[in-house]
């Protein structure tokens, strides 16, 4: 599949990002190269490859979940700059409308 300047400004615009000419043109460029890339590696023969989800023959080394004591309200405020009761108080990150 050629990939073209139409594609770039068609996915562009669908993204609604704005760019020069000139910047199509070189996404253009690099976008082809990596749709090159992958049409190549369709070439590649995988008949009887089973499918891995990891390279190596790696086996998860998780540990159990040991339940162990938390803090408690007034050691995890202690060091809070400010706070009401049992809360934090933080600035607001939103504007109220």
């Amino acid at each position: 599949m050629k990939l073209t300047c139409q594609d770039v400004e068609k996915v562009a615009a669908l993204a609604k990002l704005e760019y020069s000419k000139s910047e199509i043109a070189a996404f253009t460029e690099q976008l082809g190269r990596i749709v090159e890339f992958v049409e190549r590696l369709s070439d590649v023969p995988t008949e009887g490859v089973e499918p891995l989800a990891h390279p190596l023959d790696v086996h998860s080394a998780t540990r159990l979940d040991e339940l162990q004591p938390g803090l408690s309200h007034e050691a995890a405020l202690a060091n809070a700059p400010s706070r009401d009761e049992d809360f934090f108080l933080v600035p607001p990150v939103m504007a109220r409308s």
